[in-house]
């Protein structure tokens, strides 16, 4: 009698302290929000229907089952919908509201129940699909096939790429208790604003906007791992397409799943391993375009117009140390585009904006090296020195001088920087190392944006005077 009396004692102090938690025999946590700000944590079965969902958390709320509204992606979820045809994660969110009442017979404006209760994810196709396809799709298994797949990059906890879930709230409010007056149908209806409309729940949200529209703001989650809230979104890679016309490579010619399609005109598609391999060559060669607007992209590799890739969280797809690669190489362009240069000190490579007049540099953040603008070695007065000779190091007080090239071929770590500064020469225009290995000594920049003619021995613009005088040597 003591021991039951002590149970039920410490449960009413339990739902004293926690009176929103819902709990039955189940696995499914989602938490269930109100127009009101009331927040319930429920554990649902699979099996419920959303009729038997609002008899359980109406009371919670202070309505009657028949005056909630549940909203789940976009869409108003019928009575007869169950739990597991809903496309819900673990700790998913629901919102239930108020269902305003109208004149019998008509609906409010952007009401949902014209279009469906499904997810926006069960009722998507796939947006390559021409109206044709879809009006052909027959089975069951061609229309699973062929439903809209979205990839994503989840930076965390995946850290790679990821099936994603399509999402949406309101644009203004942020509020997840919206209703889209359609589904998109493409991705410009996706990242582009103010393309599809629909309605708040929000009250405050609603009633600001009676003279005008209410739009739908779509993002991503990830579908690998629990939901962290209204605020767990990830960055869409909308190029990653399921294959779903099992078209080749472009490289290698093998049919693969997921496939990138590069935005030109052609939609020339690449399984994933071959666009590593082009991006890591292309970078190696730093052969990237540095775009004003886009950053630090590539084009298609067929060479097509109009084709850089926008969004560069793609290259996310290289590995840690290739990606970091990329960042590094992006922010050197960024500091040579602003009219920048970049510390020479062997393992330093600091990125400095100093005035354009300036010609003596610090790099203050970095290593500390003081050096001239114009020739990249250390400071100095007078003219840039071109020739090679013996310097001393010692200002007249030492028996010996010390030739500066033996010297660095002496340094254990220092051989393979050795040769490239043997084998490599600037560019004069933008500074991008160049190799020469045979031919003539006409030189073209092989940076895309570049493309300097230029003199491997004047180290100047080419000219008639060396084509005449030095162009085989």
């Amino acid at each position: 009698m003591i021991v039951d009396f002590i149970r039920q004692l410490i449960h009413a102090i339990i739902q004293l302290l926690f009176p929103s938690s819902i709990k039955v025999p189940s696995g499914l946590s989602v938490y269930i929000k109100s127009n009101t700000g009331n927040t319930l944590s429920v554990e649902l079965d699979p099996k419920w229907d959303i009729k038997t969902l609002k008899e359980k958390i109406a009371p919670k709320l202070g309505l009657a089952p028949e005056d909630v509204k549940i909203i789940f992606c976009g869409k108003e979820l019928m009575d007869s919908i169950t739990i597991e045809e809903c496309d819900l994660g673990q700790q998913s969110i629901l919102h239930a509201v108020k269902i305003r009442h109208v004149d019998k017979g008509i609906l409010p404006e952007g009401s949902s129940e014209s279009h469906g209760s499904r997810p926006m994810n069960e009722t998507l196709v796939d947006w390559q699909l021409t109206a044709k396809e879809r009006k052909n799709l027959r089975t069951d298994e061609e229309r699973e096939r062929k439903k809209a797949h979205f990839y994503v990059f989840c930076p965390f906890p995946c850290k790679s790429m990821q099936p994603g879930k399509l999402r949406v709230r309101c644009a203004s409010c942020r509020s997840g208790a919206f209703t889209v007056d359609r589904d998109p149908q493409c991705w410009a209806d996706v990242l582009q604003k103010h393309r599809i409309s629909g309605t708040c729940e929000n009250e405050i949200c609603r009633d600001s906007h009676v003279d005008g529209p209410q739009f739908a703001e779509f993002y991503m989650k990830c579908s690998e791992h629990t939901s962290q809230g209204e605020n767990d979104e990830t960055v869409p890679l909308n190029l990653i397409k399921a294959n779903i016309r099992d078209i080749p490579c472009l490289a290698c010619t093998e049919v693969s799943d997921p496939v990138l399609v590069f935005p030109c005109k052609e939609g020339h598609v690449t399984c994933l391993d071959c666009f590593r391999t082009y991006c890591v060559s292309r970078l190696r060669d730093r052969q990237f375009w540095s775009h004003p607007e886009l950053g630090y992209t590539l084009p298609c590799p067929a060479g097509c117009a109009d084709s850089l890739i926008e969004e560069v969280h793609h290259f996310n797809l290289l590995t840690h140390e290739q990606y970091a690669m990329y960042q590094r190489f992006g922010t050197e362009e960024f500091v040579l585009q602003a009219g920048g240069v970049l510390c020479p000190q062997p393992g330093c490579g600091m990125g400095i904006l100093a005035p354009e007049d300036c010609q003596r540099i610090t790099c203050l953040n970095g290593c500390g090296f003081v050096f001239c603008r114009q020739c990249l070695e250390g400071y100095h007065l007078g003219e840039c020195r071109t020739g090679e000779g013996l310097v001393d190091q010692s200002g007249g007080n030492c028996q010996y001088n010390v030739d500066p090239v033996n010297a660095s071929q002496a340094r254990w770590e220092e051989a393979s920087k050795v040769a490239i500064r043997v084998t490599t020469k600037p560019c004069p225009k933008c500074r991008t190392p160049t190799e020469r290995d045979g031919g003539c000594m006409h030189m073209v920049c092989t940076k895309p944006q570049c493309g300097f003619h230029w003199c491997w021995v004047c180290q100047t613009e080419w000219t008639r005077e060396c084509m005449g005088s030095h162009w085989f040597g």
